[in-house]
């Protein structure tokens, strides 16, 4: 894979799709006089990057605008039609999605790599990369391994790279059960908060003997910060006056 830093992005018009029309986006119209990150993928609707990079990325944007990113962008060789069905599903609003149907642009990058043993032909490989003004100053490459590599082209590396004490949001994931009125009080105390989680329902999203097996308990809610079981709407409440002490 080529490392590029300190030369231009390749000159290329990308084909996408807006409203329902084909639109032609230049290299120029994406990256001259703006700062922009890009992270590309093997491809859309594909596991890590539906379920990890896209929306990591999706998730940290606010910080990374805060960092002075102007755009995110999502490339890779796909058609228009595939990435705005993906944009779709994912419900993506943070991050740009652009097809390189073609391989155009991830030729020019040096990154494009042959998938034939899993019936995708060419695709890009995997990478991050800081542009300002059409010149590219940092890249992260997944490594040359079998497979599809994920260790470096994730957000947290980048916005790292921009801002070490870049603030990011916490992942919160609350298991609820419908109808429960302490899940309830537990949801409105971290909207409350501003705090963003994922909701997973016992019975739709989780099989009720799953409650036990991932927190020994039987009682819901339950709630994990970054990985960690906090515990039920008592030990929310007092976790989150903790972090209001801890800001004061």
């Amino acid at each position: 894979m080529q490392n590029r830093e300190g030369q231009s992005v390749p000159q290329v018009t990308f084909k996408t799709r807006r409203n329902g029309e084909f639109v032609d986006v230049t290299t120029d119209e994406l990256f001259k006089g703006r700062t922009v990150v890009v992270f590309a993928l093997p491809g859309a609707f594909t596991p890590t990057c539906s379920s990890t990079h896209l929306p990591r990325y999706e998730e940290l944007a606010p910080a990374f605008r805060a960092a002075g990113v102007d755009e995110i962008l999502c490339i890779s060789v796909n058609d228009a039609f595939v990435m705005e069905a993906w944009a779709e599903d994912q419900g993506v609003k943070e991050v740009r999605l652009i097809p390189d149907g073609n391989g155009d642009f991830t030729a020019g990058m040096g990154m494009l790599v042959d998938k034939s043993d899993l019936g995708f032909g060419r695709r890009s490989w995997r990478y991050s990369m800081l542009v300002k003004d059409g010149v590219i100053e940092k890249m992260f490459i997944e490594p040359e391994k079998p497979g599809d590599p994920f260790e470096v082209s994730d957000a947290d590396t980048m916005l790292d790279y921009l801002d070490p004490r870049a603030e990011k949001p916490l992942a919160v994931t609350l298991i609820t059960r419908s109808g429960c009125p302490f899940c309830a009080r537990a949801k409105a105390m971290l909207a409350e908060h501003g705090m963003d989680f994922d909701e997973i329902v016992l019975g739709r999203d989780l099989p009720v003997r799953g409650l036990r097996a991932m927190t020994g308990r039987d009682t819901v809610p339950q709630v994990f910060v970054e990985g960690e079981h906090i515990g039920g709407s008592e030990a929310v409440e007092a976790w989150l006056e903790m972090l209001e002490e801890r800001a004061a």
